[in-house]
């Protein structure tokens, strides 16, 4: 799976300025490692685990550090999460005598070194601290271990069950809705288009019914420009190589290398044509997503330019986007 950041970013629509992933065709990609902090915070910070069993005193205090990185990436609808992260608490214990007197107050931590997709059935190592290892804070130890061991890994059963529904895109991932269009033509419309004879009053009808098609047909255009840290010439063959799109987007792709070749990504939710190809300079592609009617395609025009070694500039301009599809 590759890392955040790492995919093809033409499909990270995030940054997008409407941010639209219409029919969640698209691959989006969502950084969730900040949403996680929250989440574990909240979950982790002030959570009691002994309040005078045994006369001991314990809860986690904070969240000191969560490392690493977590994402979901949504594709055709599909949640598919990855995340590689650690994460530290703090922890206070207490031990008292039967007369409620203080033993020793000791501080620690809680150190998860490792959580992975790769092994999200599985629950991951927990190591446990503490600044005092005499025979005292030895007891707390080992009650922080038998009883807070259980209660944070149950925390972290459930901000696994939320990134695999979704982490912070759960909300968003219902498809839009677009009201079907009819695609033959209304009795009043064939009656103007036949009959030169018929009357003002029946003309009004299909006046109506043409202005209709005028918006179905709109188009819109989309630009946007990417940098990213490589030669021109390699995303260039990244751009142009079926078996790396197919490891980036964990899906089909068929790619032609030559002009007038054609091409099929997404698993052929998107079709189309190569127009013009200047290796690590200029791709020109037909485009035509499944979902579009029947004859309508647009231009996809992506120019590389490397204003510095190791550096591209990538500028895409996507013209002719069906409108209810910008």
């Amino acid at each position: 799976m590759a890392r955040y950041g790492e995919g093809d970013k033409r499909w990270i629509v995030e940054d997008r300025p409407d941010g639209t992933n219409v029919h969640n065709w698209h691959w989006s990609e969502t950084n969730c490692l900040d949403w996680s902090k929250t989440f574990f915070t909240s979950l982790l910070t002030n959570l009691p685990i002994l309040d005078g069993e045994g006369n001991l005193f314990l809860k986690t205090t904070s969240l000191r550090s969560l490392d690493g990185e977590a994402y979901i990436n949504v594709r055709k609808g599909k949640i598919i999460p990855g995340y590689e992260i650690s994460l530290t608490l703090n922890w206070q214990g207490e031990a008292k005598d039967t007369l409620g007197t203080s033993l020793l107050k000791v501080d620690g931590t809680v150190e998860i070194p490792y959580i992975s997709d790769e092994n999200a059935d599985e629950d991951p190592e927990v190591r446990v601290t503490v600044d005092d290892e005499g025979p005292v804070g030895k007891r707390i130890k080992d009650a922080m271990v038998s009883k807070g061991k259980p209660l944070i890994l149950e925390k972290v059963r459930v901000w696994v069950q939320s990134m695999a529904k979704g982490g912070p895109v759960k909300d968003e991932l219902e498809p839009k809705k677009v009201a079907p269009s009819s695609l033959s033509p209304s009795p009043a419309a064939t009656t103007t288009t036949t009959t030169p004879t018929t009357t003002k009053t029946t003309a009004a009808a299909p006046k109506k019914e043409e202005k209709k098609e005028k918006v179905k047909k709109g188009r819109k255009s989309i630009s946007m420009t990417e940098r990213f840290n490589c030669r021109a010439k390699d995303l260039f063959e990244i751009l142009m190589d079926e078996n790396r799109w197919k490891g980036f987007t964990q899906s089909n792709a068929r790619i032609s290398k030559e002009v007038g070749g054609e091409f099929s990504i997404f698993d052929g939710s998107v079709t189309g044509t190569n127009l013009e190809l200047q290796e690590g300079k200029l791709i020109v592609q037909r485009w035509r997503f499944g979902s579009w009617n029947d004859g309508v395609q647009s231009t996809v025009r992506l120019e590389f330019e490397e204003p510095e070694s190791g550096v591209t500039v990538v500028k895409l301009t996507h013209t002719d986007v069906p409108e209810e599809d910008r």
